[in-house]
Order: C-alpha cells, then structure tokens, then sequence
C-alpha cells in the first residue's frame, strides 16, 4: 500500500518530439486518494495521481515556456507550474499513464502553429443577392395581407 507522498520514477523520458523530451527529474508524480464512488476501496487506496510540471524550470526550449505560460488554462498556477490531476482509472498506473499523456498533449499542442486569420469582406455579388433575396420576402409578406373588396 503506497502513502500520498509517494512519488515515482519510472520514466525515463516524457518525448515531445524529434528534438524535444521532458526529463523525468522535472515531473513530480504524486499518489493521491481519489474523490468519489468507489466504495472503501476510494477510502484506502491512493489510486489518482497529481502531476506538477514546473514550467518556467524546465529544460523545454524558450518557445514552449512562453506558449505554455500564455495559456489561459486553470490547471496553471501563477508561479507557472502545471498541475493535472488524473483519476479515470481505478489503478495508479493507468492514471500516471494518463497524467504523462495528457502533459504530452498540451506541450504538443502550443508547438503547433495556428493559421493566421485573415478578415474577408462580402463581395459586391453577394451584397446584392442579399438585398434582392429581402426584398422578394417582402414582397411575399404583404401578399399575406387582408384582400380588399
């Protein structure tokens, strides 16, 4: 049975790409007791896992932190460090498995370049539809109304 400040080891590496991996000296993994249903189990069993990722200490290139540090995510602290908590699983090392990934994902996800968005404007063809397209419902409309006689 594992206390909640145990922390592992296991992995050697947490890879992001070709040229980029996370040392595991930088990710502190803690075993923590899960909240919710799961019977007694949940009350003896520190099966979730509290992942705390020191950004602005890291060895991630520069381009990472910045990108990282300017996410408008909850899970970053003031201080920069990224805590994930992962408790889907009921066994400890799904739930580490699934904490790394889910770190993997993030980093991954600031590396890629988002498409720059460029304002278009209606064109003159299009300006004119729409106004003919009102006008004929317009049109339609008041053929609803009362008939004289």
């Amino acid at each position: 049975m594992m206390n909640e400040s145990t922390k592992f080891s296991q992995i050697v590496m947490l890879v992001i790409s070709n040229y980029v991996s996370i040392p595991d000296a930088e990710i502190d993994l803690q075993g923590i007791r899960a909240q919710g249903a799961g019977g007694q189990n949940v009350n003896k069993v520190s099966s979730a896992i509290h992942l705390r990722f020191d950004i602005q200490a890291s060895s991630l290139p520069e381009f990472y932190k910045e990108e990282l540090l300017k996410l408008r995510d909850s899970r970053i602290t003031k201080d920069g460090v990224l805590v994930i908590k992962a408790q889907q699983f009921r066994t400890q090392e799904k739930n580490r498995d699934d904490a790394l990934k889910r770190l993997q994902l993030l980093v991954k996800g600031v590396a890629v370049r988002r498409k720059v968005r460029r304002p278009t404007k209606p064109t003159k063809g299009s300006k004119k539809r729409r106004i003919e397209s009102k006008v004929n419902r317009g049109k339609l409309k008041t053929l609803r109304g009362k008939i004289d006689h």
